[in-house]
C-alpha cells in the first residue's frame, strides 16, 4: 500500500502538535478489519484532542476522529469480505487506536459495524457519535418503560449535535419534544427538527423546591450541573432522565425526593463504550424507525482533512452550529 494522508496528534518531548502527514499502514494500531475511509466527522471531543485543550489521547501519536465510515479493503475476520462497507464511531477511536481522520484505519472487529440498509456512508456520519448516543439514550430510556404517555420529553442543549439529533429521533420515536436552548435565533430550526415547543435557556426559573408540577415526561439532559438539578423536581412519575454531557458542568445538587416519591430514574449514556449487541441495536433503530427525516439539514457543513483545524477552532469558540462531515475519500 501507498503512503497515505492523516491528521495525526503527537505529545511528546517536542509538545502537543496536530496536522497533515503521511503515514503507511505499517504505523496503523492493530486490527482485523483495515477500511478505506470514506467519511468521518466532528465531535467536540475531536475538536478538543486536535487541538490539545483537551487530554483526550491515552497514547501518541495518533490518527484523530471517533467516527468514521468507509469500505473494508481486507480483513482476517470471516464476518468482513472485500468492499463491504461499514462504520464504526467511540470504541477507543482516537483515544486508544487511530480514528477516522486518516484515508485509511484498521479497525477491531468487535466493534466494526456493517452499514445497515437504509442509510449511506455519508448520511452515516451525519449521524456518527452524536446520533448515537441521542438514539442510545432513547434505547436506555424505553427499556426502563418510557412512553410517549408519561409527557413531553425535554432535551437540553438543543442547539447542539446531540441536541438536534435528539430531537429528530425523538420526535419520529412518537415523543413531543420540548426544546430547551440558549439561542433564541435557532427556535425555528428546531421546531422545523420536530420541536413541539422551544424554551429559552435564560428564561427558563426553577423554583429551588424539591419536587415541583410535574412539567416533563422525561428528559434527554446534554448540560448537566444546574440545568440538571433544575429539572429532576419537573419529572412526572416513573419517568426517566438520560444524562450524556456537562456543558454546564460535572456538579449538581438535588434531593432524594424526585427519586424514592415519584420513582424518577436518572440514566447514564456513555456510548463510547457501548456493547456490542446494544450497538447493533442502536444502528437498527437509526436506519429504521428511528432514521431522523432532517439529516440533510442538520449536516451544515462538509470539510476534507485540510480544514479541520479550522473548524475546531469555530467549535471550541461556540461558533459552529449543526454537524460537521468530514469528506475524506469520497463515498
Amino acid at each position: 500500500m501507498t503512503r497515505f494522508r492523516a491528521f495525526r496528534i503527537h505529545d511528546d518531548d517536542a509538545g502537543y502538535r496536530a496536522g497533515i502527514e503521511e503515514i503507511d499502514a505499517d504505523a496503523l494500531t492493530p486490527g482485523e478489519v483495515l477500511v478505506k475511509v470514506a467519511y468521518s466527522s466532528v465531535n467536540y471531543k475531536d475538536a478538543l484532542a486536535g487541538t490539545g485543550k483537551g487530554r483526550i489521547l491515552r497514547r501518541h501519536p495518533l490518527n484523530g476522529g471517533i467516527d468514521l465510515a468507509g469500505h473494508v479493503v481486507a480483513s482476517t475476520d470471516p464476518a468482513f469480505r472485500e468492499g463491504d462497507a461499514v462504520l464504526c464511531t467511540g470504541s477507543g477511536l482516537s483515544e486508544t487506536r487511530d480514528g477516522g481522520y486518516a484515508e485509511y484505519a484498521r479497525l477491531d472487529a468487535r466493534w466494526t459495524i456493517p452499514l445497515p440498509p437504509g442509510l449511506s456512508l455519508r448520511e452515516s456520519m451525519f449521524l456518527g457519535t452524536a446520533g448515537f448516543t441521542a438514539a442510545l439514550a432513547l434505547l436506555h430510556m424505553q427499556d426502563n418503560r418510557q412512553t410517549p404517555a408519561l409527557g413531553p420529553v425535554a432535551v437540553t442543549g438543543a442547539s447542539g449535535g446531540v441536541g438536534q439529533l435528539a430531537i429528530d429521533i425523538f420526535s419520529r420515536a412518537g415523543y413531543e419534544v420540548h426544546a430547551i436552548s440558549g439561542k433564541a435565533d435557532h427556535f425555528d430550526h428546531l421546531k422545523s427538527l420536530g420541536a413541539a415547543a422551544c424554551i429559552d435557556r435564560h428564561a427558563l426559573v426553577f423554583s429551588g423546591k424539591p419536587m415541583d408540577s410535574a412539567r416533563f415526561g422525561g428528559a434527554l439532559d446534554n448540560v448537566g450541573g444546574a440545568m440538571l438539578a433544575g429539572l429532576l423536581p419537573l419529572v412526572a412519575p416513573y419517568g426517566n432522565v438520560a444524562i450524556c454531557g456537562n456543558a454546564g458542568g460535572i456538579g449538581f445538587e438535588s434531593t432524594v425526593m424526585p427519586f424514592i416519591i415519584r420513582g424518577v430514574n436518572l440514566l447514564g449514556v456513555a456510548s463510547a463504550g457501548t456493547a456490542r449487541d446494544i450497538r447493533d441495536r442502536v444502528w437498527r433503530h437509526l436506519a429504521g424507525d428511528w432514521r431522523p427525516r432532517h439529516l440533510e439539514r442538520i449536516a451544515t457543513r462538509e470539510v476534507t482533512l485540510d480544514g479541520l483545524p479550522g473548524v475546531f477552532a469555530r467549535m471550541l469558540a461556540g461558533d459552529s452550529f449543526g454537524r460537521t462531515v468530514v469528506r475524506v475519500a469520497g463515498g
